[in-house]
């Protein structure tokens, strides 16, 4: 069983196809300037419409995570066990993936983590994190 991709569509686009480059980015309002995560059609901070794609600089810092030891789906069992994160961005948003270690039991808050991006397909690569150390 195949893992269910992300859906694509003219909100997020931009992003899938930034990712796809390899390159992580975020929105900023141009109008106030605040940076948001997920991709929206307003900025949450002053309801402007005016946003554009930044690129961010793919580090941030532990801010939470969860170790999964039971597959949701047998797309997933040979991942087990896996660690999802909230990571708080260099840029301010925080963004939700997985994040690739051997030493889940190492983790500590505000530990810093980088990018980096794992290959479903040809045209899709997914944003997940790994310690910096």
């Amino acid at each position: 069983m195949e893992k269910p991709l992300p859906p694509v569509n003219a909100e997020t686009a931009p992003f899938w196809n930034a990712c796809a480059e390899g390159r992580l980015v975020i929105q900023r309002c141009r109008d106030c300037g605040a940076c948001q995560f997920y991709p929206r059609l307003v900025c949450t901070a002053c309801g402007s419409a005016e946003l554009d794609w930044v690129d961010a600089a793919g580090g941030g810092s532990l801010k939470s995570w969860t170790l999964i030891r039971r597959a949701v789906s047998a797309a997933f069992e040979a991942d087990v066990p896996y660690v999802v994160a909230l990571v708080e961005l260099d840029e301010g948003p925080t963004m939700m993936a997985n994040l690739n270690t051997r030493t889940p039991e190492s983790l500590v808050m505000g530990q810093r983590v980088r990018v980096t991006f794992e290959p479903h397909g040809p045209d899709l690569r997914v944003p997940q994190f790994q310690p910096e150390d």
